[in-house]
């Protein structure tokens, strides 16, 4: 299982509650890009509209920039694909207040590219000072029994 691209920036300003896999529609090339690693996630998010997912802020650049169709905008709206009663769970999520649906990553798995898709709650500015400082004591201990 290989993964592409990840948000590391979601596990540092979300508190993740749970996750999903999904598919991901998208084009032949847009595949050959993830697969070189021109994906980026950081600014991507999911919403429910009309008893489907999708993913905004999902940007992948061209694989060929001489040979992409006309008029294609990396960021443009795709399509997750995921059972009906994953949808519905999902949808009670994205109606709660103070919960969103952030991809964490994109994979490959079994010759297909699948997008991990967690329920995030946003983190307060002093949990992340917190995590900081965890993982800053953590450094210093290894490096002391290094030494």
């Amino acid at each position: 299982m290989a993964s592409y691209v990840e948000n590391k920036k979601a596990r540092f300003d979300y508190t993740i509650l749970e996750e999903y896999e999904a598919g991901i529609e998208l084009l032949g090339f847009e595949v050959k890009s993830i697969k070189n690693g021109k994906a980026n996630l950081s600014a991507s998010f999911a919403i429910v509209r009309g008893g489907e997912i999708y993913v905004m802020g999902l940007k992948i650049d061209p694989y060929q920039v001489n040979n992409t169709k006309e008029g294609y905008e990396p960021d443009h709206t795709r399509k997750l694909l995921l059972n009906k009663k994953e949808i519905l769970e999902l949808k009670k999520y994205d109606e709660t207040k103070g919960l969103t649906l952030i991809p964490i990553s994109l994979y490959n798995k079994n010759g297909k590219i699948k997008l991990r898709l967690a329920v995030c709650k946003g983190k307060k500015s002093y949990d992340k000072r917190e995590v900081i400082k965890k993982r800053d004591t953590d450094r210093e201990m290894r490096r002391t029994l290094k030494e």
